[in-house]
């Protein structure tokens, strides 16, 4: 959660309080000008800035109103009063709170901050597939762009995505883009998936139809590293995110959404976790559980998240860059398929 601190020593002070176990207190210094100015403009501004589990440690830690996965700030983008909302996350997400809020200002403090798994699907994709297999309702996950977005019926998160697909009242469901957690959700719903190739028959019963979109962080995981960790630490606990691969996901001990891993690990008693995800999420899980030994494989990153800097959010602030902007005939449809997604409990 953001600091409140009154000058730049006593932010620098809170800052080394949390954060000194992952920066050295030089980088720190230069760090705590850049928060205490972002926090002073932002409350002049009277703006939210929502931080995902994805960002750095000394933007997370220090600036960010609200924090938390894809699901929990879509919720509050659509419960904030506060103008402007500033989405220290990747495009998509930016896009989904300015669905949301179509009167407010929506800044990325970032020039592109794209997605891998988002670029795999476009929106005449979409239209193809419904017109493959008519009448089946499409759920995307909330990792698209907002034409996709547009072209469904419903969007979801990793974190609701089985309750979602379990409250249609569908045996078929196109579910979108990404394969393995397609994978995983019909593994947990008991459907059947399909990647069917155009005009290929899709067989009746519970079946998922997928689409062969990945993320380019979690696709890197595998049941090698995770076996290779339990040589060295037996009594580790493994935490995979649902993007991961059906295998890697069944060698895991548990998978789900980033929030709930956070939960996980501040409530379990384990010697040692390691998390299958983005690595920035492990450091902000470190700051705040120091006495948990969180292991990492910090060769992956995405770096889509990593161009969210402190200097850029500063920018952002003080120059309204960049402003994110939804036309309205998509916004509106978009925005359907998200209040569908937010009404799942």
């Amino acid at each position: 959660m953001a600091i409140e601190a009154a000058t730049v020593q006593e932010t620098f002070k809170l800052m080394q309080a949390k954060l000194s176990k992952l920066i050295p207190d030089v980088e720190l210094r230069i760090k705590a000008e850049l928060v205490y100015e972002i926090n002073r403009r932002k409350k002049e501004r009277g703006a939210i800035i929502l931080g995902h589990n994805y960002m750095e440690a000394a933007l997370y830690h220090t600036v960010a109103d609200v924090v938390g996965d894809s699901l929990e700030l879509s919720r509050k983008a659509a419960e904030t009063d506060a103008d402007p909302i500033i989405f220290c996350g990747v495009r998509f997400m930016a896009e989904t709170a300015k669905i949301l809020n179509p009167n407010k200002t929506v800044l990325l403090p970032a020039k592109v901050a794209g997605c891998s798994l988002a670029s795999s699907i476009t929106a005449e994709d979409v239209r193809q597939l419904k017109k493959q297999h008519p009448g089946v309702p499409v759920v995307s996950y909330i990792n698209t762009y907002a034409d996709v977005k547009a072209e469904s019926d419903y969007i979801c998160t990793s974190g609701n995505a089985a309750r979602l697909v379990q409250s249609i009242n569908s045996d078929s469901i196109i579910f979108l883009p990404d394969e393995f957690l397609a994978s995983n959700v019909a593994q947990e719903t008991g459907k059947k998936i399909l990647f069917p190739k155009k005009g290929e028959p899709v067989p009746s019963g519970p079946v998922m139809i997928g689409w062969r979109g990945r993320c380019e962080v979690h696709e890197q995981f595998s049941v090698e590293d995770i076996q290779n960790i339990r040589k060295q630490f037996p009594e580790v606990k493994v935490l995979a995110h649902p993007e991961c691969s059906p295998e890697v996901v069944a060698a895991s001990d548990y998978s789900q959404s980033t929030s709930r891993m956070v939960d996980f690990v501040k409530n379990s008693q384990a010697p040692h976790f390691l998390l299958l995800t983005e690595c920035s999420m492990a450091d902000n899980i470190i700051a705040e559980n120091p006495d948990k030994d969180v292991l990492r494989l910090c060769s992956i990153r995405c770096p889509h998240m990593n161009e969210i800097t402190l200097e850029d959010t500063l920018n952002c602030l003080v120059n309204n860059e960049t402003v994110i902007e939804v036309p309205e005939d998509i916004r509106v449809r978009a925005k359907t398929a998200l209040d569908r997604m937010l009404a799942v409990r």
